[in-house]
């Protein structure tokens, strides 16, 4: 009789269990003769040789069906255990699946010119008002390229623009203060990433959430860095941020140039860079506009409304000094 230890690797056991351990009982039921008892990601498994040899073919198969699509089907099994052709192909231009099975790809022309511009540069700006799927987008690239084990992390980061005066006001230790800041990647992440394993992947730092203050000194090498909300960065701040790339890595930085919070007197740093990196080679800019909002319909009509009221302000405002 022989006993083997199989560790499932990169997902979570949970979906990959099932719910209630459904789909370990129909592998159970699949594999008779085999003792196969789970604890955390470790399979322990007793029984004849040639039969484990097919036990182990097919829980690899399996593993790597969940790491595409993070779910795991009955039929799923049944098909890769009885070696029947499954649905295991990503369509093209499916980046990753949702948790929720929801497949992420392009569903814009300038959204999918982002997909085009990362695969073709090292550093990419992407720049667009909100809904666009700037940051979104951004992610699906990162964990996708986390999951083909072409980097070792990810490094997401956020200006906090409000910390030099509210920071220290709101309660608990410097997690707790920075966190609202970095929200929207935290959703972001967990739409694409099992909860367990991302709280996994965070504990271990294979994935880094920190405000941009904290880059300062760091080498990033072996990772995919996105800079989310770039317009409220002053000229020094992103001028730091760029310089921290290492080797293997790209650097993804998003902006709208709407929606400034900076003091008056300050200049966007994201604005004089778009002026400054415009003709090298191995950065690529691609800007997203109202035709890529992918949220509620009625994003698109608030953000046209605001561009139409801002141009109108803009033009008396230039009347009147013509005046």
């Amino acid at each position: 009789m022989t006993e083997k230890h199989i560790v499932l690797e990169d997902i979570d056991p949970v979906v990959f269990y099932g719910v209630g351990n459904g789909n370990l009982q129909m592998i159970r039921a699949l594999f008779p003769k085999l003792r196969i008892v789970a604890r955390d990601n470790v399979i322990r498994v007793l029984g004849d040789e040639e039969q484990m040899c097919a036990f182990e073919e097919s829980i690899e198969m399996l593993r790597k069906h969940v790491l595409k699509f993070n779910t795991l089907k009955e039929e799923d099994i049944l098909d890769i255990v009885k070696g029947r052709r499954t649905n295991d192909e990503i369509p093209e231009g499916v980046l990753v699946y949702s948790v929720s099975g929801r497949p992420v790809k392009a569903k814009s022309e300038n959204q999918q010119r982002l997909i085009d511009a990362y695969n073709n540069n090292d550093m990419i700006f992407a720049v667009g008002p909100a809904g666009t799927g700037k940051t979104y987008l951004s992610i699906a690239l990162a964990v996708k390229a986390l999951k083909e084990k072409a980097i070792k992390k990810i490094i997401l980061s956020r200006p906090a623009v409000e910390a030099g005066e509210k920071l220290g006001f709101l309660p608990g230790d410097m997690k707790d203060k920075i966190d609202p800041y970095l929200q929207p990647l935290y959703d972001a992440l967990e739409d694409m990433i099992p909860a367990a394993k991302l709280q996994d992947m965070m504990e271990k730092r294979i994935i880094q959430i920190a405000p941009l203050a904290f880059m300062r000194g760091r080498t990033l090498s072996d990772a995919v860095v996105i800079l989310d909300e770039a317009q409220n960065t002053t000229n020094a701040q992103l001028r730091m941020f760029l310089t921290r790339m290492g080797w293997n890595t790209k650097m993804i930085i998003t902006g709208d140039m709407t929606q400034i919070d900076l003091p008056r007197e300050q200049k966007s740093g994201l604005k004089e860079a778009l002026k400054i990196l415009t003709d090298i080679e191995g950065i690529g800019i691609v800007e997203l506009n109202q035709k890529d909002i992918v949220r509620h319909k009625l994003v698109t009509k608030i953000v046209n409304a605001y561009e139409k009221y801002d141009n109108s302000k803009s033009e008396l405002k230039q009347n009147n000094i013509t005046a």
